[in-house]
């Protein structure tokens, strides 16, 4: 399929490269011209060692898909057939209100101007839920049918495969599934929730959870290393990865930390203020008056490790840097005197 992919960040270049692998086409747009370069590096470099490997097992070479760079929206929508497909992969910025001023706000009033009836926006950013129900309804009395869609996975997902939670016309989601499936490969998944914002409802919980198992993880990692025992801190995750109840992404993630640095020596616990979704679940448990503390902790604990010396020197915040760092390639702050490998 022909897609119009906006947005080439962390997440988003990743999961262009995937498609194009995938044989999908693209037109790309982009503020930034070095991303665009950078894309068409990586697309190459990936199409010379798919190459290499099919020779090498004698398969005949898969077909990669064209990639096509517009200078502006108005021509990346001209260069796509009706119905056409944008998918937006941009910051969200927002608080619930869908105002103007974020940048997928912006960008999709520009699509707006561009497309027409039966075409496919498909936002995959981290859009708050109402926002997304705003844009569902605005765009659907268009005749625009619009997803959010909540993508998972962090950068190792471009190799493992997205999860995607899926909300907003049925019909888009119909018409798009030979997208998600390319962008599922091979252990991914996506599923259809309902109308409006229910996939950006679910990743928004998602991302609370996340937020509230990193600081489990943190802390319970932080006694074992306070204990007289001298424990080898990266075999006991080893040993907590086989079929424990606490195995699992996050559990691999750990120990890949603490084979760079057993002791998480070379970083602060400086994580940095939250900057949505945790912040927006933490709102809408408290609306509903539900039990949401351990969640509603660990994201003031973020919040203070700006701050708080006591927080950043704390083995419980250094692991929750370092798991940021190892799933989504969040920069971490180095220790006075330590020098840290960049992902």
């Amino acid at each position: 399929m022909k897609v119009g992919f906006i947005g080439l960040g962390k997440m988003g270049s990743r999961m262009a490269v995937k498609l194009l692998k995938e044989g999908h086409s693209l037109v790309v747009w982009n503020r930034s011209q070095q991303a665009v370069d950078e894309l068409r590096i990586k697309n190459q470099e990936s199409w010379k060692r798919e190459k290499m490997h099919n020779s090498k097992f004698m398969i005949h070479d898969s077909m990669a898909g064209e990639l096509e760079v517009a200078k502006t929206i108005e021509g990346l929508v001209k260069k796509l057939k009706s119905p056409r497909i944008v998918w937006l992969m941009l910051p969200a910025h927002s608080t619930g209100s869908g105002q103007a001023g974020s940048p997928t706000q912006e960008i999709l009033d520009e699509v707006s101007k561009y497309i027409e009836k039966e075409d496919i926006v498909i936002d995959g950013g981290n859009s708050h839920f109402k926002d997304t129900e705003k844009r569902y309804r605005e765009l659907k009395t268009k005749g625009i049918r619009f997803l959010g869609i909540g993508v998972s996975g962090g950068i190792i997902a471009e190799k493992q495969g997205y999860p995607m939670m899926v909300g907003g016309d049925v019909s888009a989601y119909q018409y798009i599934t030979t997208i998600l499936d390319s962008l599922a490969k091979p252990n991914g998944g996506y599923e259809y929730f309902g109308e409006g914002g229910a996939g950006h409802f679910i990743k928004m919980v998602h991302n609370a959870i996340e937020y509230g198992y990193m600081q489990a993880i943190g802390e319970g990692f932080g006694l074992l290393d306070s204990s007289d025992y001298n424990f080898d801190l990266k075999r006991i995750a080893e040993i907590y990865q086989k079929g424990t109840l606490i195995s699992g992404f996050m559990m691999e993630r750990t120990i890949e930390a603490l084979g760079s640095d057993p002791k998480l020596e070379k970083i602060t616990g400086f994580i940095g203020k939250a900057s949505g979704e945790t912040i927006w679940a933490v709102e809408e448990a408290e609306k509903k008056k539900l039990l949401f503390e351990i969640i509603k902790r660990s994201l003031t604990i973020r919040n203070q490790s700006g701050s708080d010396p006591k927080i950043q020197k704390s083995f419980a915040a250094r692991m929750v840097s370092a798991l940021r760092n190892a799933f989504g390639g969040h920069p971490v702050r180095q220790a006075q005197g330590k020098k840290v490998k960049k992902k």
